[in-house]
Formats: structure tokens, C-alpha cells, sequence
């Protein structure tokens, strides 16, 4: 059955998953007129749509019985299974013609093996993990990396829309999750240099704030210098994205690398480093955190300096 396109005000969305960037991605549809219907394991993060006007379910599945598309953000991949594929997943929900998206960061392998599922079940599914944070979620300028049928991918474009700024169908079934781990991978390893600079730029007696003024602009610069360089510098370790589930994202592009034979020493070492940060009880902490453990590798506290 082909998709149809989506249209606010007639489409029924659903939504999985209200977390730090999910409320924000759901309240943009909502904003935009479409119906929607929400779930999350704690209700207190949906009140916020539901105070909007969103409905509230009391499953994945019955928000796909009430929905035509669902959209999903979740932890890990273990709940990305349980929510697409489980006996209270969406696809149990879904009838022929609606349309699953999954926009957890996962397993390339799983989006093929939910868009085969979804198929045998006339249901379109789309893998379109995501890039930018809170932030970006907040503004609406999200990088969306998509996988699935072309047909299907145009015909959410209104959502797209409403969530991103760059949006970039990048082929069949699990291409979008193979690009966000080339995102994750390019972060990963970027972070450590973040990190290393600023600890540098202390050590020399340098004032951050104006170090950063000049380097940010440069050939040095980057998303992750000027967005969370500052917040690093004031201490600020809230979290735009866990460190917990980028520890996830690195050991899935690790796996997926070890499958194709390839050896990223760097991804590697950044693997290790954040483990490291997590056992110091940052898990839940900003990825950015990672300036507390590499300042504790030089005997140095860097909320103290």
C-alpha cells in the first residue's frame, strides 16, 4: 500500500518517547497542527504535549492504534526492540499503510530486521536517527540521517519540516543508522580534542572565554567547540545528549567497523575514555563531562580551578 503524505490536521501522529530531545521533537508537531497521541514509561514527561492538547496512551501499541504515523526516541537498542517489535510494540498497533519511524540512534542491523517486519505487515518503516542535541531539538535544527523507501521518506516531509533543518534521505533500510554512526564517530574523537584544548589552554594560565574567541572562528572550530566549549568552561554539565547512550553509539559503530573489517583506533580510545567517565558516575552528565576525566587524568579538578 503506498504512503500516503502526511497532512496536519488530517494525519494522526503518535509519538514514543518524550525524553530531553523527543518533547521538544513531538512539540513541533504539535505546533504544527498535527493530532497527536504520546507515550512515554514516565507520564510526567509528556504532560508537557499532553497539556498542549496530545492524547495520552498507555502503550506503544495503543498509540499506533490510534495513530497513522508513529515516531519513536528511545534509549537503547534493547527498547527500540521491545517498542517496534514487541507484543506492545507499534508494529502490533499498526494497521496496513501507516508508517513507523524509528529515530533512536541504534543498530543498523535492527532497522533492517523492523523494516522487514513492518513489510510483512503492509507497514512502511523508516530509520532517521538524528544530530544536534538539545539544542537542535529545541530549535528545530536537527540534522535527520534517513533510511527506507523514497516514496515514503517524501511523504513525511511536512514532519521533517517541522523537526530539521538538514534532511538527507540516504538510502534503503538502515542507511540512516550507518551515517549516525559516522556522526558519532566524527564526534567522538573531535571531543577529545575539544576537551584536551581547553585543559591545555588552563594549564598555560589562559583566559577560556577569549582563548575561545579566537580559535572558535578558525580552521579549529566546530559544533561541539562553540556549543559546548562555553558550557564546559562554566561548569555546565547538563546533558544534551547522555553520556550513557553515546557510550551505546560508539560500541555500535565499533561492532559494525569489527563486522566490516575496519580498525578506528580513535573510536576505540574514545570508547575507553568514556567508560572511564561513566564509572566516575557521569552517565547520566552531558557528553561534554569529558573534560572532568581527562582534567583528573592531570591531577587537576577542573570544577575547582
Amino acid at each position: 500500500m503506498a504512503a500516503q503524505k502526511v497532512t496536519p490536521g488530517v494525519t494522526r501522529l503518535g509519538w514514543v518517547g518524550t525524553g530531553v530531545m523527543g518533547s521538544s521533537m513531538c512539540g513541533h508537531l504539535v505546533g504544527k497542527g498535527f493530532a497527536m497521541t504520546v507515550y512515554n514509561r514516565s507520564r510526567a514527561k509528556a504532560q508537557p504535549q499532553i497539556d498542549r492538547g496530545a492524547a495520552w496512551a498507555n502503550s506503544p501499541r495503543m498509540v499506533a492504534q490510534q495513530s497513522d504515523v508513529v515516531f519513536a526516541i528511545v534509549g537503547f537498542p534493547r527498547d527500540v526492540r521491545e517498542v517496534f517489535l514487541g507484543a506492545d510494540g507499534i508494529l502490533a498497533g499498526s494497521k496496513a499503510g501507516n508508517i513507523a519511524v524509528d529515530m533512536t540512534t541504534s543498530e543498523p542491523s535492527l532497522a533492517v530486521e523492523i523494516y522487514q517486519a513492518a513489510k510483512s505487515r503492509g507497514v512502511h518503516a523508516i530509520d532517521a536517527p538524528v544530530s544536534g542535541g538539545d539544542i537542535g531539538a529545541r530549535e528545530a535544527r536537527l540534522s535527520i540521517m534517513i533510511g527506507g523507501d523514497r516514496e515514503v521518506v517524501e511523504a513525511l516531509d511536512p514532519c521533517w519540516q517541522a523537526m530539521g533543518k538538514t534532511i538527507i534521505h540516504q538510502g534503503g533500510p538502515g542507511a540512516g543508522q550507518h551515517t549516525k554512526m559516522v556522526n558519532q564517530t566524527l564526534i567522538a574523537s573531535g571531543m577529545i580534542g575539544v576537551c584536551e584544548a581547553l585543559l591545555y589552554a588552563h594549564k598555560a594560565g589562559l583566559d577560556l572565554n577569549t582563548v575561545l574567541q579566537s580559535v572558535a572562528p578558525g580552521a579549529a572550530g566546530s559544533w561541539s567547540l562553540s556549543n559546548l566549549g562555553p558550557r564546559i568552561i562554566s561548569n555546565n554539565f547538563d546533558p544534551g545528549f547522555y553520556v550513557e547512550h553515546f557510550i551505546k553509539d560508539m560500541g555500535i559503530a565499533l561492532d559494525e567497523a569489527n563486522r566490516m573489517g575496519l580498525c578506528l583506533p580513535g573510536l576505540a580510545l574514545a570508547k575507553q575514555l568514556y567508560t572511564a567517565l561513566a564509572a566516575q558516575g557521569h552517565g547520566r552528565s552531558g557528553t561534554h563531562a569529558l573534560e572532568l576525566a581527562l582534567a583528573q587524568l592531570s591531577g587537576i579538578d577542573w570544577r575547582k580551578r
